[in-house]
């Protein structure tokens, strides 16, 4: 996701103990749509001077709000142009509010999605998804002339719906000018739990951010399903905030209240493109680790223009293409065709070693963590 927003001044309240919560726009057509007893709000992207009229398809793609609202950094915008600019077809975006869990509600409700394709997916939402849809609501991915492109390590869906199109490690960004000057980082998940670093940290609630939730797998892959618990309540002795999102956590630490968040090892990009100081977005691998997080796209099992969705696929494949999307959305590829600029590379940094869990162990497992970790951390 792109992180733009965190030299925004926090906002709201953070809520120090628990729970808190990227939504964005920016030249676009917003509509409010009902069904049942929820109201969602979608936004629909569209470049000035095209027409969705004649006999140019058009191709709906639901996305999340950050990946389109920011014309000169997003990847959507130039996607769309892109795309627009060689194919005989119109792309619009649509952004709702809660993401993928807006077409979940409308699969319930006997609707259909309204889109073609989505793009950020990852295997959390997939699990999510195959949990509560007796139905299929995407199709797996057939044809693609790209697809062998992918690095195979981060194909996270075994029916082939989903293919990788980035991926980014999560890991702790740190302050080393805070205090006295000379903060640095521990090195393990168990120095955390030292006492020099009590209140250090920011994290996120793993029951409503991405982030949040990689982190909370990454210490169950540290230190087990019999373990995580009890290294969480020795987080919580040792004051860890939990906030929200990445946004309320990442404006946290902006405005110094603490010198460490949970966060992206790309940090250093965004900050280098911002004329940051450089010393305020030190990277941390946690054991040497970093909990890798691939985002993924798909289309619809309704889709109206499937043969389109899969040249959109296959053209947001391309080497040149995956190069200007790891850079507008501070992620790395998914493929091992593209180049990145040097002054990207310089900074993105890869952890020694990537930790991720399969599709099938999260589907068993996922929501028994998060919800057991909801019950204890909620604990006074």
């Amino acid at each position: 996701m792109r992180r733009r927003s965190f030299l925004k001044a926090a906002g709201a309240g953070g809520v120090s103990a628990l729970l808190a919560g990227c939504t964005g726009t920016g030249g676009e057509q917003t509509t409010t749509e009902a069904s049942g007893d929820t109201t969602e709000t979608t936004t629909a992207t569209t470049t000035e001077g095209t027409t969705a009229g004649g006999e140019s398809p058009t191709l709906t793609v639901g996305t999340y709000g950050s990946f389109v609202d920011a014309p000169s950094s997003s990847p959507g915008p130039w996607l769309k142009e892109t795309f627009e600019s060689e194919f005989d077809a119109t792309l619009e975006w649509q952004t709702p509010d809660s993401g993928v869990n807006y077409y979940i509600e409308r699969a319930l409700q006997g609707v259909e999605s309204g889109a073609d394709l989505y793009v950020g997916l990852d295997a959390q939402m997939l699990v999510r998804i195959d949990q509560k849809l007796d139905e299929a609501l995407f199709s797996p991915a057939e044809g693609l002339s790209r697809a062998d492109e992918v690095n195979e390590q981060l194909n996270f869906d075994p029916q082939g719906r989903a293919v990788p199109y980035d991926t980014g490690y999560i890991s702790l960004v740190y302050n080393e000018t805070y205090g006295d000057g000379d903060f640095v980082a521990p090195e393990t998940f168990d120095g955390l739990l030292e006492s020099e670093y009590a209140g250090a940290l920011l994290a996120q609630n793993p029951t409503s951010s991405a982030t949040g939730q990689a982190f909370l797998l990454h210490t169950i892959d540290a230190k087990g399903e019999d373990g995580y618990l009890d290294y969480w309540a020795s987080l919580k002795e040792n004051d860890v905030r939990v906030l929200g999102d990445w946004e309320d956590s990442y404006n946290a630490y902006s405005n110094g209240e603490a010198p460490m968040v949970v966060s992206y090892s790309t940090d250093q990009v965004f900050a280098a493109e911002s004329g940051e100081d450089m010393a305020k977005h030190q990277i941390r691998f946690l054991n040497d680790e970093g909990y890798a997080n691939p985002e993924g796209m798909a289309h619809f099992a309704d889709a109206s223009n499937p043969d389109l969705a899969a040249e959109f696929m296959d053209f947001m494949l391309r080497p040149e293409v995956q190069a200007e999307i790891a850079v507008r959305n501070v992620q790395f590829p998914a493929t091992t065709t593209a180049e990145l600029p040097e002054d990207f590379a310089q900074y993105a940094q890869e952890p020694p070693e990537a930790v991720t869990f399969s599709y099938d162990r999260l589907q068993n497992n996922l929501s028994d963590w998060t919800d057991a970790w909801a019950r204890e951390f909620a604990r006074k």
